[in-house]
């Protein structure tokens, strides 16, 4: 990872040569609608739920090109459903996200921006995962708790003191129950999409 880290500031430096350096520091908000992807041999339907997220980001970088880390708040996962739940529950964690993007400005002027970006994603659990109880003999909370991370990709605007971005969030496998030789093989993960409002205060 370090190798990552710092290959993407190698590549920033070398891309911009001397340009003026711009850094912001903003707080931001949005929703994110998540959704869990459940392969089993059982008939688990999942569908997306809604919950908000908020935290603060900031960005430096040379010309075009730009470093955002943030650090935020966040709450995913999915309604499931099936034959092995007596009724559909959410299957929901809360927990702080640390993404570190790399950002290129395809347009850039004096008032308006439009970027994309791209990068990893680190998660921390701040709260025991909530999910429904008959899924108590399959969910490998270990595993869950080990395998928190991903990546991002998305698209974005600034406008003045504005910052608007959407992202798809592609998340690692977070559930799984493939070495209790005595449950149902179950896995899955979490695909995330992402609308954020930023204000930038430096």
């Amino acid at each position: 990872m370090r190798r990552i880290l710092f290959s993407i500031v190698f590549i920033l430096f070398a891309s911009t040569g001397f340009s003026q350096l711009v850094f912001d520091l903003g707080i931001k908000a949005g929703f994110n609608t998540s959704n869990m992807s459940v392969e089993s041999i059982v008939d688990i339907d999942s569908d997306a739920i809604t919950k908000m997220h908020f935290g603060a980001f900031g960005r430096m970088g040379f010309g075009r090109m730009y470093i955002q880390p943030e650090l935020y708040f966040s709450q995913k996962g999915g309604e499931l459903s099936s034959n092995l739940i007596k009724e559909s529950g959410d299957f929901d964690y809360k927990n702080i996200d640390i993404p570190l993007l790399l950002g290129y400005k395809i347009i850039k002027g004096k008032v308006f921006d439009l970027h994309i970006m791209a990068g990893p994603l680190f998660s921390f659990l701040v709260d025991e995962p909530n999910y429904p109880h008959e899924l108590d003999p399959y969910l490998d909370e270990e595993f869950f708790n080990r395998n928190l991370y991903g990546v991002q990709y998305g698209l974005g605007i600034d406008v003045l003191f504005l910052a608007i971005d959407a992202r798809v969030e592609h998340g690692s496998k977070i559930y799984d129950s493939t070495g209790n030789a005595e449950a149902i093989p179950i896995s899955g993960n979490a695909t995330t999409f992402m609308f954020t409002v930023g204000f930038k205060i430096l």
